[in-house]
């Protein structure tokens, strides 16, 4: 099977300091919903192609915590990123988590992914970061977010179509 690469759909929210993400997979909703909650298979996919990601601890339940670091090799020396937060909701359909890098301690997202069955074999997921305010969220959209989504998606879209992630 040849999979479709679909590039994400960012928007920043006018009224709400949110960001809306849209993305379709060719892969069903269990198989995202895995490749979001399996820690080997997120280090494989998350972030851009430059850092290296190694799991801390995680614990993909509704109640259950997560934590991770990132690294790459700078001008400077070995550059280090971690991210942590709590699975709030862990369903079939269904992942709500807070999300917070470690350098902006107090920049605290709530995350909502859907994952909407399109047939086919194909998924559409539906995310949505909310954050405390307007800067925050701009902060974020300047950070090389969209960057690190598409090399991250695209490092996902391989994992699909090597069937590393079981339907």
């Amino acid at each position: 099977m040849t999979a479709t690469h679909d590039t994400a759909t960012i928007e920043a929210d006018a009224h709400v300091p949110a960001i809306a993400i849209t993305r379709d997979f060719t892969a069903t909703s269990a198989q995202l919903v895995r490749a979001h909650t399996d820690p080997q298979l997120f280090a494989r996919w998350v972030g851009p192609d430059d850092l290296a990601t190694e799991i801390d601890y995680w614990d993909a339940r509704t109640g259950g915590s997560w934590r991770f670091v990132q690294h790459r090799e700078g001008a400077h020396g070995v550059e280090t990123f971690a991210f942590h937060g709590c699975f709030h909701e862990v369903s079939d359909t269904r992942l709500v988590q807070t999300f917070t890098w470690e350098g902006q301690p107090d920049g605290v997202s709530l995350d909502t992914l859907v994952f909407e069955d399109l047939g086919g074999g194909r998924t559409r997921l539906h995310g949505r970061s909310l954050v405390d305010g307007f800067a925050v969220r701009d902060a974020i959209l300047a950070s090389g977010m969209e960057r690190g989504m598409a090399e991250g998606y695209a490092k996902l879209d391989a994992l699909l179509e090597q069937g590393a992630i079981r339907r």
